[in-house]
């Protein structure tokens, strides 16, 4: 299989099932964001690799699957309306989420005002994959109707909440600052 195929040379590119769209379909938007949020993830996550803690290769698994599962969320969004999945998103992908958030904000201070992204370098980049989860989260509403499983939003607004966490998480177990928003600047 090669890398080029040349059929996308003159902005067209393929859905799954073969439906030709242009590059610029919100679509392709949707699904490439999904994609550009996956990489920002690998990124933050390549932050890591000389860093230990005690639960360090839990917190990698847990961030596996989830890039797995955003790239079944790119898959259900690349597929035209009424056509079977290859990977079908469900409630327990959204529960898994939810779970480890809770797990993760009870070893955390609470909040008492807004904080930046900040701290250590994969912190600060999970934030960085929050918001383009967030640009995803609003592409994909615009798709609402053409989605046959109306869980891709949701898990895509649980996934920013479960980054924010994790972002807080990191910079816990690596000794990262949290600055605080200051609301008198």
């Amino acid at each position: 299989m090669r890398i080029y195929t040349r059929s996308g040379d003159k902005g067209e590119t393929s859905l799954i099932y073969g439906q030709r769209v242009a590059k610029n379909d919100i679509r392709v938007e949707a699904y490439g964001t999904c994609d550009e949020a996956n990489s920002m993830i690998g990124l933050a996550l390549s932050h890591l690799n000389h860093e230990d803690w005690t639960d360090k290769e839990a917190f990698l698994q847990t961030f596996q699957k989830i890039q797995t599962v955003l790239f079944h969320v790119g898959a259900e969004l690349a597929t035209p309306k009424g056509k079977d999945v290859m990977w079908k998103l469900k409630k327990e992908h959204i529960d898994e989420l939810e779970k480890q958030i809770d797990e993760w904000d009870q070893s955390l201070e609470p909040l008492k005002n807004f904080i930046l992204p900040s701290g250590h370098q994969a912190s600060a980049s999970l934030h960085l994959a929050r918001t383009v989860v967030r640009r995803a989260e609003r592409i994909s509403v615009a798709l609402e109707e053409e989605l046959d499983n109306q869980l891709v939003v949701s898990y895509l607004n649980r996934l920013s909440d479960f980054l924010f966490v994790a972002a807080r998480y990191v910079n816990r177990q690596l000794g990262g600052t949290e600055t605080p928003l200051d609301p008198d600047v």
